[in-house]
């Protein structure tokens, strides 16, 4: 909204901005954010004309919720979504822009690196998301695991060690320890390995799904299964 006043004397203006983001606007004005953005420098200018021209003007703003459903704030938004502009320079000129850029280029190398199994580990369980995808690291939404593992701490330990294979089973113990014994408690397999553990022991048999390779299947085999890679004895 621009008003323009007539009266005598220096014209001013008065321009009143409604908008649903207050929080956007103080930050878009605060330098000790981006000091030296070419948008800011450029709003900074077109300000400082504005309110040169009179000492009377003014820039109000309106903090106006979507569900409000303000008529001007209706038509401004479907103006907006029919107006598309790209930047000549956008990773120079927006802030957004350059950080999601260096963003999407760290969690590329994470991942890259990630995949080399020099780096994870040979013994690392390879789990599937709900697209059948490999689970990648990522730092959205709490990563991969973590939005899964979060209730319990002791849920999380035991995922840890059965995902990199650090467990108190019998394949660790064979590895590290190969005078201790090493066979599984259930008396049916040679050796009380991981993969044993998840799909073929007797004693762990209170999940059903046998998509043990999903990685909310396997949270889910670990929670039906409390004793699934702990310390506690007496399993059998």
């Amino acid at each position: 909204m621009w008003d323009k006043s007539s009266c005598s004397g220096p014209k001013h203006e008065n321009i009143i901005v409604i908008t649903d983001t207050i929080h956007a606007v103080r930050w878009i004005f605060n330098l000790l954010f981006h000091s030296y953005q070419l948008h800011l420098i450029a709003i900074s200018q077109d300000l400082r004309a504005f309110f040169h021209r009179s000492s009377s003007s003014s820039i109000t703003f309106w903090d106006c919720s979507s569900s409000a459903k303000c008529c001007p704030h209706l038509v401004v938004d479907q103006e907006t979504k029919q107006f598309n502009i790209e930047p000549s320079f956008p990773c120079k000129s927006s802030w957004d822009f350059s950080k999601k850029e260096k963003c999407d280029s760290i969690l590329q190398n994470w991942q890259m690196t990630f995949q080399a199994s020099d780096y994870k580990g040979k013994n690392f369980l390879d789990l599937v998301d709900d697209n059948n995808l490999p689970t990648m690291p990522t730092y959205t939404k709490e990563g991969s695991w973590l939005n899964l593992l979060e209730q319990f701490n002791s849920l999380c330990v035991r995922a840890t060690r059965a995902i990199t294979n650090h467990a108190p089973i019998g394949e660790y113990w064979f590895r590290f320890f190969p005078k201790e014994p090493f066979a599984c408690p259930c008396r049916d397999y040679p050796m009380e390995s991981r993969n044993h553990i998840l799909y073929g022991c007797r004693r762990f048999n209170k999940y059903w799904n046998p998509n043990r390779e999903s990685l909310k299947n396997f949270v889910a085999f670990l929670e039906f299964n409390p004793e699934a890679f702990s310390f506690h004895e007496g399993i059998t």
